[in-house]
């Protein structure tokens, strides 16, 4: 977890943002000063304190003006997308429960980074002394710049309840931009990174079951070959909750089965190839004897560990036992844990419908075997989703890649993972979600 005080000096950078946006609109601090009623000499130092804070110089000083330059130009791309999430957030704010607020001004108080955060932090640990502990302040603190973000929004953000502080329904809005405005912010640094000819930076994906096994730990590795300051976090949960995260920013982008995307149109999906469900048990299961092609109408009686029931591949071995006019198994067990799939197939007579990617090594192995079994076409989409209108940073865009390159060369051939033991700088964490 990054030290509070790394925390704090990143969101310092929103402090800035509008005295930069209006100096990289009008090129002049002179005519800056004019249109946002400050004084040249704070314009002049505010962009100073911005250029120190990043680590590079912004704009080109001439004589007729001031010009962005290339790390200028990186900043201001995600300026804009900074202040558009905060004015969407200001905008909804000031029109519900009829609170009549100046989303204009509203929006310059929530450009500040510590106001900000310590609403996420809340939101996320529901108590105080937890959100102090994490941004480094006392719990007096915390609760006093509650207390002034509340009063200048003109309602309460959190319900109190004896169990710590709940979002309120009207600030879930605000929770919503202000997660993407800090992933913005953290992408802002790793693209200023890459122009400097480092390619670093923290990426979080969400793993769903099928590429687990193989295809993502591939890709990171191929990964951090590359770019060793790279640093990972994966999150393992059900897809509903992945969503969610990666619609407000937590994570970057999931990385597994498709859904449909009328079932949520503010993500995009992009699929990489037609997985093909089938039907596995251990090996010397009983029915492993059975000669010739099994028909479905045997497997309705037999036990099963299935995933979830709205699941891709849950979806495709309901629909193939339907296209014979049978009803689909009920599960006696029903997990998307692959390790909790893995030890029951091999030490009962259970059987699963799963991608043959996600037991790839224990079918080398001898352990798990598939059945002959016709499902018809029993297929899902596999590939990535982002949100809407996401920029992703050079680091992500790296790992994207890796993936999309595996995914179309490398599904066969089941070889050693690279060694990586030797580069420095790797930090890899698994954040698994509870």
């Amino acid at each position: 977890m990054p030290h509070p005080a790394a925390c704090a000096d990143r969101d310092d950078v929103l402090r800035y943002l509008r005295v930069f946006m209006s100096v990289a609109h009008t090129g002049s601090v002179t005519r800056s000063s004019e249109q946002i009623f400050k004084a040249a000499s704070a314009i002049t130092r505010a962009l100073t304190q911005l250029e120190e804070l990043l680590g590079v110089e912004l704009f080109e000083r001439r004589p007729r003006g001031m010009l962005l330059n290339a790390y200028g130009e990186a900043v201001h791309l995600r300026a804009r997308r900074i202040q558009a999430e905060i004015r969407q957030a200001a905008a909804t704010l000031c029109t519900g429960q009829n609170i009549r607020k100046d989303p204009d001004v509203l929006t310059q108080l929530l450009l500040s980074g510590s106001k900000l955060r310590v609403f996420v932090s809340l939101a996320n640990h529901g108590q105080l002394a937890a959100c102090g502990h994490q941004l480094g302040m006392s719990k007096s603190g915390v609760s006093m710049s509650l207390a002034r973000l509340e009063e200048s929004v003109g309602q309460p953000l959190f319900q109190r309840t004896a169990q710590g502080l709940l979002v309120s329904e009207a600030a879930e809005p605000l929770l919503l931009h202000a997660k993407r405005v800090f992933a913005e912010v953290r992408h802002m640094q790793a693209e200023l990174m890459a122009l400097q000819g480092s390619v670093e930076g923290c990426i979080t994906v969400g793993a769903l079951p099928l590429g687990r096994t193989r295809l993502l730990p591939l890709a990171i590795v191929h990964l951090l070959q590359k770019y060793p300051r790279i640093q990972i976090k994966t999150r393992e949960s059900a897809y509903e909750e992945l969503a969610r995260d990666l619609g407000c920013g937590d994570i970057d982008f999931i990385f597994g089965a498709l859904r449909p995307q009328e079932e949520n149109r503010q993500l995009i999906s992009e699929p990489l190839f037609v997985d093909q469900v089938r039907i596995f048990c251990r090996a010397n299961h009983p029915l492993t004897r059975t000669p010739g092609r099994i028909p479905l109408a045997l497997l309705q009686q037999a036990s099963w560990i299935l995933p979830r029931q709205d699941s891709p591949a849950r979806r495709a071995l309901v629909r193939s036992f339907t296209r014979h006019g049978l009803s689909a198994p009920q599960p006696s067990v029903e997990s998307g844990d692959l390790a909790v799939v893995r030890n029951l197939l091999i030490h009962s007579d259970l059987l699963t419908a799963c991608s043959p990617h996600q037991l790839r090594y224990e079918m080398e192995k001898g352990d798990i075997v598939e059945l002959n079994v016709e499902l018809g076409e029993a297929e899902r989409s596999i590939g990535i989703i982002q949100r809407s209108g996401c920029h992703p940073p050079p680091a992500m865009q790296a790992l994207l890649e890796e993936l999309r390159k595996i995914c179309a060369n490398d599904l066969l051939p089941c070889s050693p993972l690279p060694d990586i033991a030797t580069a420095r700088g790797v930090a890899l964490w698994q954040d698994r979600a509870a």
